[in-house]
C-alpha cells in the first residue's frame, strides 16, 4: 500500500471511529463515513466492499497488536517480561481501554456480533493452553467456550461500565474464571 492509500485508509478509520463515539454501528451509513472522511464513494469501495468489511479491518488492526506474541514495553504498561495468561489478559484490556471511547458504539449494535465473532476467534488461541493445562471433569471444548464467552461478555459489560481500570477488570475476570498461568 502506498502512502496515499494509507492516508485514505486512515481517514476512513478516523471518520468511522469518530462516528462510533456518538452513534451505534447499526445507525452509521457508508455515506456518513464518506462525508466525514471527505472522500468519494468509489474511493471508499476501493478500500472496503462493505461497512462490515471496514469493521473487520478495524478489528484486525486492533487485534493484530493486542494479541501479538511480542509483549513490549508501552506507554501505559510493560508486559515485556511477563507472559502468563493473566498478563496477556491485562495487556489486552489496556489496549481495549484505548479504544473504549468508540468500542461501545460497536458493541451496542449489530456490529457487536461481528466484532465479538472476530474477537472470540483470537481468544481461542489465548485460552487453549490454559484449558489444556488444568484437569477438570468438563470437556475441554466446553471449558474453552465458557472462558471465551465469559471474557468477551466481560468486555461488553466493561464498555457500559468504563469507570473500572484494566487491572480491576482483569481481577474480576480471574476471580470468576480461574485460569492456569
Amino acid at each position: 500500500m502506498d502512502r496515499r492509500q494509507k492516508k485514505t485508509r486512515n481517514a476512513i478509520f478516523s471518520a468511522f471511529t469518530d462516528l462510533l463515539r456518538t452513534e451505534s454501528y447499526s445507525k452509521i451509513t457508508v455515506q456518513q463515513i464518506i462525508d466525514k472522511a471527505d472522500i468519494g464513494r468509489t474511493t471508499f469501495y476501493s478500500h472496503f466492499e462493505t461497512k462490515d468489511d471496514l469493521l473487520k479491518s478495524l478489528s484486525q488492526e486492533i487485534f493484530d497488536h493486542v494479541f501479538s506474541d511480542d509483549l513490549d514495553k508501552e506507554k501505559t504498561h510493560d508486559f515485556s517480561q511477563n507472559h502468563g495468561t493473566g498478563d496477556r489478559i491485562l495487556h489486552i484490556l489496556y489496549h481495549l481501554q484505548e479504544h473504549m471511547d468508540y468500542l461501545s458504539g460497536i458493541l451496542s449494535g449489530d456490529g457487536g456480533e461481528l466484532f465479538m465473532d472476530f474477537f472470540k476467534a483470537y481468544l481461542v488461541d489465548l485460552f487453549t493452553p490454559s484449558v489444556r493445562s488444568v484437569t477438570r471433569s468438563a470437556p475441554e471444548d466446553y471449558i474453552l467456550n465458557h472462558m471465551i464467552c465469559d471474557f468477551s461478555e466481560t468486555i461488553r459489560w466493561w464498555s457500559r461500565n468504563p469507570q473500572y481500570s484494566p487491572d480491576e477488570i482483569c481481577n474480576f475476570f480471574l476471580e470468576s474464571t480461574p485460569i492456569s498461568e
